[in-house]
C-alpha cells in the first residue's frame, strides 16, 4: 500500500542538504517512489507530520560494536599520561578486548552488543556496519561475524559487516606478523566468505599493527575473492596506507590524521571516501587533525562515523559523531550530514540509500527539528521522532 507523507522538510542530500520546504514523500512498499512540493504530490493515503524534519536515515559507516568487556581502566590510564602506542605495547588496548571476546560465546557478544545496538538505533541509525577483529584466530574472527549477522536478525537495521583479522598482532604470534597474516588472516577470510559472513575486508595499516606490504598481500587475497576492502590508515603515523588502500580501489580509508598530501591524491584518483573518525581523536585527545580542507579541495567524499569500539571510541551517537566533526575538525553541519547519509552509503559500497530520491530504499528519520544544521549543533539532544526502516512505518 502507498503511503504519503505530508508536512515535512524534506532533506534530499541531493547536492548538498536539498531541502524541500512543505514537502510530500510517496513511499510503496520499501523504496521511496516519488518526493517534491506537497502542492504536486500524487494522490494516496496520507500521513501529515506537521513540519517534522525529514533525513534519510543515517548511517554509520565504521564501527566495532561487536565486543566484550570494556576498557575504562585504560581510560583512566590514558588520563594520568599514557599513550594509545604505550598502552597497546604493554598487551593492553585491543588485545584485552581480545581476551575477553576470546572467552565469551557467540550469544555472550549478541548480549553486550544488543544494547549498543539499540542506542545507535536510537539516534537515528538506519544502517551500521560491523568489524570483526577481536578474536585474531579464524574460529574467533567467525564467532565474532555470525554475532553480527544476528544482530540483524533481532533489529530491523541492515547490518553490513567486514572482515578486520588484520587488526593486531595476538599473543601467539609476536614478532611473527607475516605468520599470523598467512595462517590466521587469509584462511579465515576464505572461510567467512563461504560462509556467507562478510561484505567487505579491513585491517590496521600502522606501526604497532601491520606494514603495507603485509596489508597489501591480504587484500591481494579478498580481492580474488570478489570482496571489496577498507583500510584504517594513517591513524597515528603516515604508513602511505591511503596511497595502499586506493590501488586496490579501495571502498574507504578511514582516521587519517596524518595522512599526506599524496595519499589524498590517491584517494581522488580512485573514488575512495575518507572515513571521518572524531571519536577516536577526542577520546585519545589527538592534536593532529585530519586534513579536512585539503580533502575538500580534492574533491574526497567525507564519511563520518562513530568507530564504535571499547577503547578509543565508546560511542553510539551518530549525531554526536557529527557535532565531533564539526566541533574539532571544522567540517560544516551539511558535510557532516552528507558523511552520514549519502557518503557514508558510498563508504559501504551501497547505492540504494543515503539520498531522499524515487528508488532508493525508504530508511527514514524524522526529526523533532525544523533545520538539518541542528542536527549537528545540538549536543546530546533526543531530537529524533521515529525512524522508518524499509517503508515500515510500525518498526
Amino acid at each position: 500500500m502507498a503511503i504519503l507523507l505530508t508536512g515535512i522538510t524534506a532533506a534530499t542530500m541531493q547536492g548538498g542538504y536539498g531541502l524541500i520546504p512543505d514537502a510530500a514523500l510517496l513511499i510503496e512498499g520499501e523504496t521511496i517512489a516519488w518526493i517534491g512540493p506537497r502542492s504536486a504530490a500524487p494522490k494516496a493515503q496520507t500521513i501529515d507530520l506537521n513540519g517534522k524534519l525529514l533525513t534519510p536515515g543515517l548511517i554509520d559507516a565504521h564501527t566495532h560494536l561487536v565486543f566484550a568487556g570494556n576498557r575504562a581502566a585504560e581510560f583512566e590510564l590514558r588520563l594520568q599520561g599514557a599513550s594509545y602506542e604505550e598502552i597497546a605495547r604493554q598487551g593492553g588496548g585491543i588485545l584485552s578486548t581480545v581476551t575477553a571476546t576470546r572467552a565469551a560465546s557467540e550469544d555472550d557478544l549478541i548480549a553486550q552488543s544488543l544494547p549498543r545496538l539499540d542506542a545507535m538505533i536510537a539516534q537515528g541509525m538506519t544502517t551500521v556496519e560491523i568489524k570483526s577483529g577481536y578474536g585474531l584466530t579464524a574460529e574467533d574472527e567467525l564467532k565474532m561475524l555470525r554475532a553480527a549477522r544476528r544482530l540483524g536478525q533481532l533489529r530491523p537495521v541492515t547490518i553490513t559487516t567486514t572482515h578486520l583479522a588484520a587488526h593486531a598482532i595476538p599473543p601467539e604470534y609476536k614478532g611473527n606478523a607475516d605468520g599470523y597474516i598467512n595462517e590466521v588472516a587469509i584462511p579465515s577470510l576464505s572461510a567467512a566468505k563461504a560462509e556467507g559472513l562478510i561484505d567487505a575486508v579491513d585491517a590496521f595499516c600502522e606501526t604497532i599493527a601491520f606494514t603495507p606490504a603485509q596489508v597489501d598481500r591480504l587484500f591481494t587475497a579478498a580481492r580474488a575473492l570478489g570482496l571489496r576492502v577498507k583500510l584504517h590508515a594513517e591513524q597515528l603515523s603516515d604508513q602511505s596506507g591511503a596511497e595502499l588502500a586506493a590501488r586496490h580501489a579501495a571502498l574507504s580509508a578511514d582516521h587519517l590524521e596524518h595522512l599526506s598530501a599524496e595519499g589524498i591524491a590517491a584517494m581522488a584518483r580512485a573514488g575512495t571516501v575518507a572515513g571521518i573518525l572524531p571519536g577516536a581523536f577526542y577520546t585519545l585527545r589527538d592534536t593532529h587533525i585530519p586534513p579536512i580542507t585539503a580533502l575538500r579541495a580534492a574533491g574526497v567524499p567525507m564519511a563520518v562515523a562513530t568507530d564504535c569500539n571499547p577503547g578509543s571510541s565508546p560511542m553510539t551517537s551518530l549525531p554526536l559523531a557529527m557535532n565531533m566533526a564539526c566541533t574539532l575538525f571544522r567540517m560544516t553541519p551539511e558535510e557532516a550530514l552528507l558523511g552520514t547519509t549519502a557518503h557514508a552509503a558510498r563508504a559501504l559500497g551501497l547505492a540504494d540509500r543515503g539520498t531522499l530520491a524515487p528508488g532508493m530504499r525508504a530508511d527514514l528519520c524524522l526529526w523533532n527539528l525544523t533545520h538539518p544544521a541542528e542536527l549537528s549543533y545540538r549536543i546530546g539532544a533526543e531530537a529524533l521522532h521515529k525512524s522508518i526502516f524499509g517503508g515500515h512505518l510500525d518498526a
